[in-house]
C-alpha cells in the first residue's frame, strides 16, 4: 500500500482509507461480517434456484434486472462530471478540427501546385 498513487481524476473510497481500514471497531466488524453473512445467504439462495433441476418458473435476480435496465436507459442515469466532458470533447470534438486541418492543409498545399504548375496529375481527365 505504500506504492499506491492517487489517481488524477478520482478520489480514494473512504472504505478504502488506511487509517480506517486496518482500525475497525468491533461493531463495524460485526456488522460487516453480518453483511457478508446475508449475500453469502442471497447468493446461496439464488444457486440453489438456478441449478434445481425441477424448475419451471422463471428465476427473477433484482440486481441483474436493474443493471439491465440501466444499460438499456442510460440517458436517465448520466451525470456529467469532469472525466466525462474531458473524455466527450477528446473523443467527440478535437478529432472533427483535426480532421478538419488536416484535410484542409493538404488541399491547400494540392491547389498551391496546381496553381504553380508544378503539380503531377497521375490520373487526368482531360488532355
Amino acid at each position: 500500500m505504500a506504492d499506491y498513487r492517487e489517481a488524477p481524476l478520482a478520489t480514494r473510497p473512504k472504505t478504502l482509507d488506511p487509517a480506517e481500514y486496518f482500525n475497525l471497531s468491533l461493531d463495524q466488524r460485526r456488522a460487516e461480517e453480518e453483511r457478508a453473512g446475508l449475500r453469502a445467504q442471497l447468493k446461496r439462495q439464488y444457486q440453489m434456484q438456478l441449478n434445481n433441476p425441477h424448475r419451471k418458473e422463471l428465476i427473477e435476480d433484482p440486481a441483474l434486472t436493474r443493471w439491465v435496465y440501466a444499460r438499456t436507459n442510460p440517458y436517465n442515469h448520466f451525470r456529467a462530471t469532469k472525466k466525462t466532458s474531458l473524455l466527450g470533447g477528446l473523443f467527440g470534438v478535437v478529432p472533427l478540427f483535426v480532421l478538419y486541418y488536416v484535410l484542409k492543409t493538404d488541399r491547400d498545399k494540392k491547389e498551391e501546385q496546381i496553381k504553380a504548375g508544378t503539380y503531377d496529375r497521375k490520373f487526368k481527365l482531360a488532355y
